[in-house]
């Protein structure tokens, strides 16, 4: 059961993977953006103003580049995946390694849902930084997004109970194609994504201004 599961989720069409990821994730922005971030009182306060304007022209620019940083993304992790699995001796291709990787992503579409049904049933008045601080069973829910210092909150953010679902499905991924231990999966996945990861973190808080 569980390797029918693996070989429906890694081997289905990666163009119509794609697209549905896409859209997902389109359809949720849209969700996010009309029903809870324009409804904020900022957003009514600026709304006949420029400013208002021009937010609202990045918030549009943000459906349109959806694809693009999925495409950069799952190019960047793919390539790192493919690059420690081929140092490990693991004979993947970069095409499989992009394909585990665009697999992997649905995970993330998971907070985004239970994102939308807070502010949409629980917190139901919340500011515009509440919003973009708020991600759900993630480190930054143990701190006041208030009083931390700007750097850390991408990566208090970033590291979450959905980023080690992430690393389980890559892990799979690897083990799926390579059809080796998973032991050794995890030691490809550890050695690429989770320390290139932890350095683009801690890169982060360094050079963040």
């Amino acid at each position: 059961m569980a390797n029918e599961i693996e070989s429906s989720l890694f081997s289905t069409n990666k163009k119509l993977t794609f697209i549905i990821l896409c859209l997902l994730s389109i359809l949720l922005l849209y969700i996010k953006k009309s029903f809870i971030e324009y409804e904020t009182a900022a957003f009514e306060f600026l709304q006949d103003r420029p400013e208002g304007t021009v937010l609202k022209i990045i918030s549009a620019l943000q459906f349109f580049s959806i694809p693009l940083i999925y495409l950069w993304k799952f190019t960047v992790i793919g390539f790192v995946i493919w690059v420690g699995s081929f140092t490990f001796g693991f004979r993947i291709t970069f095409s499989q390694c992009w394909s585990v990787v665009m697999a992997a992503e649905f995970i993330f579409l998971i907070p985004e849902f239970l994102k939308i049904g807070w502010f949409l049933f629980v917190e139901t008045d919340p500011t515009l930084p509440e919003i973009r601080a708020f991600y759900p069973f993630s480190l930054m829910n143990l701190v006041d997004f208030t009083t931390i210092q700007k750097q850390y909150a991408y990566p208090l953010r970033a590291l979450s109970i959905f980023e080690i679902f992430y690393v389980l499905v890559l892990v799979n991924g690897v083990h799926f194609y390579a059809r080796r231990d998973k032991k050794a999966a995890w030691w490809i996945v550890s050695a690429s994504y989770i320390l290139i990861f932890l350095l683009w973190l801690v890169f982060y808080i360094i050079v963040y201004k």
